[in-house]
């Protein structure tokens, strides 16, 4: 069975067949199909897990078919530890979204749940393609239904986020594409990105093709100084589209880093390594107290995404197995966690219409079922064992202070500023007495709002206390890439 190309294509057939019923009266019936879309796309990355062989770092699930043979383009699939996690957890976050907008959205609701059944199926592709125009194709049109979301459904500047979001996503790409083209030529007219990673390339060449995939993947995990799209954005955003951007698609530049910057052009990757680790280290402490004193929540929490993002290019460009293992446990507990945060403000926000922290205070005392829900995801926000928040930031610290004791003391910095804008947030938002009749008013969550922040919250627990099968996935693949790195491509 081709379940890579399932995983693909089921939520997208989804997606376009639901844009035949655009009718008022056909919302409920529409509902319905997208959940059964976004069901079935999650069940079909089950035989992935099961039929997954630990110890290799070969692809598995390989589909390789010509696609334009003039230009030697193939549908190129596979996955291996490095990509795995990242097919269930688009899936299973986009089953997430369809039900979070089960009620709030009512308007063109076949067009919304369709653009997120499509965004399922083309991120899915990004983290499959073993073809390089394939990955570009996927890559980019990512940007497509994610721009329709915030410029259609957000908020009242939807018009200038969307474009922001478009015209930093889409520049860094056109970067991207030239190095994807040199490549080509450069390989004898060949877009297999496997065959790429063998390629002896001098060291000018390295450092340009560097910088050209670093323009895209950068912007998109995003990195320090060009991060600043993405507060914008999240404002603006609806809740849905806020938990995919923030859980999946930030992900996609980060695998990039993955598949393409460091296996292709190790030499490059270690001269400007000095770099990567400053910037991150910059998103680390600076971006968390920017998130410090943020009066709108989705702020604060975008500003979260930012400086948990930098412990994964940290995590990278460390150079040793348990970095490059951390990073990556980092974006799957990211995923988990960032979803579970802007849900909740995504709740908060359906009953008061209102993102700003000082319009509540006290929610705890008329929601104690939301309240506990909220405190795990904030605590697991702040990197607390036995939440999927600390494995990740943990295995980072431990990585950075072997390569360099400075390195991990800054990095630790992190763990400090996150409890002090999550907690400080909650204690404003939950804690101490009623604020106003608009928090007195609020009823506690409903059995659908219960059925997702419980899905969230027994992942969250779950990953925390044992992240075992999540490491042993990727073990192997990471020492192949650590492999890759430490032999000069000149």
């Amino acid at each position: 069975m081709a379940w890579l190309s399932l995983a693909i294509w089921v939520p997208i057939a989804f997606g376009c067949f639901l844009l035949f019923f655009s009718r008022e009266e056909q919302a409920g019936f529409v509902r319905w199909v997208a959940l059964l879309g976004a069901v079935l796309g999650l069940l079909v990355t089950v035989p992935l897990y099961t039929g997954f062989q630990l110890g290799t770092a070969e692809m598995q699930f390989v589909e390789n078919v010509p696609w334009i043979a003039h230009f030697h383009l193939n549908y190129h699939l596979g996955l291996d530890g490095l990509s795995f996690w990242f097919v269930p957890l688009s899936a299973f976050i986009t089953v997430i979204v369809v039900i979070a907008g089960w009620e709030s959205i009512k308007e063109r609701v076949n067009q919304y749940n369709a653009a997120f059944l499509i965004l399922s199926g083309l991120m899915i592709g990004v983290f499959s393609a073993l073809d390089g125009m394939l990955f570009y194709v996927f890559f980019e049109a990512t940007l497509i239904p994610m721009y329709l979301i915030i410029g259609v459904w957000g908020g009242p500047r939807k018009i200038y986020a969307a474009f922001k979001f478009f015209l930093y996503t889409l520049l860094g790409s056109l970067l991207m594409l030239i190095a994807v083209i040199y490549l080509y030529s450069r390989s004898g007219g060949s877009f297999d990105i496997l065959t790429w990673q063998q390629l002896p390339i001098a060291a000018t060449a390295q450092t340009l093709l560097f910088f050209g995939f670093l323009a895209a993947f950068a912007v998109k995990v995003p990195m320090w100084p060009i991060h600043t799209w993405l507060p914008d954005v999240h404002v603006e955003a609806p809740t849905g589209g806020s938990v995919i951007l923030a859980a999946i698609m930030l992900k996609l530049g980060a695998y990039g880093f993955l598949r393409f910057l460091l296996p292709i052009v190790p030499d490059a990757a270690h001269q400007w390594a000095p770099l990567i680790i400053t910037l991150s280290l910059i998103a680390v402490i600076y971006i968390g107290f920017v998130a410090i004193v943020q009066k709108d929540m989705k702020k604060l929490v975008a500003y979260s995404s930012v400086a948990h993002m930098g412990f994964v290019t940290l995590g990278f460009f460390i150079f040793n197995d348990l970095g490059l293992s951390g990073g990556i446990v980092q974006m799957i507990a990211h995923g988990f966690v960032s979803a579970a945060m802007f849900l909740c403000i995504g709740v908060l926000y359906d009953r008061v219409h209102s993102r700003e922290i000082a319009a509540y205070g006290g929610v705890i005392n008329a929601m104690p079922k939301f309240g506990a829900f909220a405190m795990l995801f904030f605590m697991a926000n702040c990197g607390l064992p036995g939440t999927a928040g600390f494995a990740g930031e943990w295995m980072v610290i431990l990585a950075s202070v072997k390569y360099n004791f400075w390195v991990g003391f800054c990095a630790a910095w992190a763990v400090i500023l996150g409890a002090a804008y999550s907690l400080w947030m909650f204690k404003r938002v939950y804690f101490g007495d009623i604020a106003n009749e608009h928090v007195k008013a609020m009823p506690d969550i409903s059995e659908r709002e219960y059925l997702i922040l419980g899905f969230l919250a027994i992942a969250v627990l779950f990953m925390g206390v044992y992240p075992k099968p999540f490491t042993d996935v990727m073990d192997a693949s990471v020492a192949h890439l650590l492999q890759q790195i430490a032999t000069s491509k000149l």
